[in-house]
């Protein structure tokens, strides 16, 4: 019977990257899906307009855990307008794919993304990102 998730979703469930809280985070990206209860944070330290570090915490399932851990290694490195390109059809790429039950992981980290990054954006420019809304006005802290 073959496994509803590929070897890469298990590596990236069993040994996540960049977990854990980052200190002194330049910002932090919090969504949530209240329909399947996964909750995401992204951190990052950028310096001159490139993530330096990233990090993430998840409460969730195995592949909520697997794409924060594969955004983040997807992100590192690179610019915020590069880790702004990063879907969560590249996620699910990078991944070899999810269940078609687990696709909203996928997308809960790419929003996670973009929430950390709005609210780096926020906190230097004072503006957001041009036609972000967040989906957690509990948790970004901006309204």
């Amino acid at each position: 019977m073959a496994m509803p998730y590929s070897e890469k979703v298990m590596d990236h469930f069993n040994n996540p990257r960049n977990v854990g809280e980052l200190e002194g985070a330049d910002a932090t990206g919090t969504v949530g899906n209240a329909k399947c209860g996964d909750i995401m944070q992204v951190f990052l330290k950028v310096e001159d307009n490139i993530i330096e570090d990233v990090s993430f915490k998840t409460f969730g399932c195995g592949a909520a855990i697997a794409t924060s851990s594969m955004a983040t290694e997807l992100i590192k490195g690179k610019t915020l307008e590069e880790a702004l390109k990063v879907t969560n059809k590249s996620v699910m790429e990078s991944l070899d794919g999810l269940p078609p039950a687990k696709v909203h992981c996928s997308i809960l980290a790419e929003e996670a993304i973009h929430a950390a990054i709005n609210d780096y954006m926020v906190k230097n420019t004072g503006e957001g990102l041009p036609g972000y809304e967040c989906t957690d006005c509990n948790a970004c802290g901006h309204h």
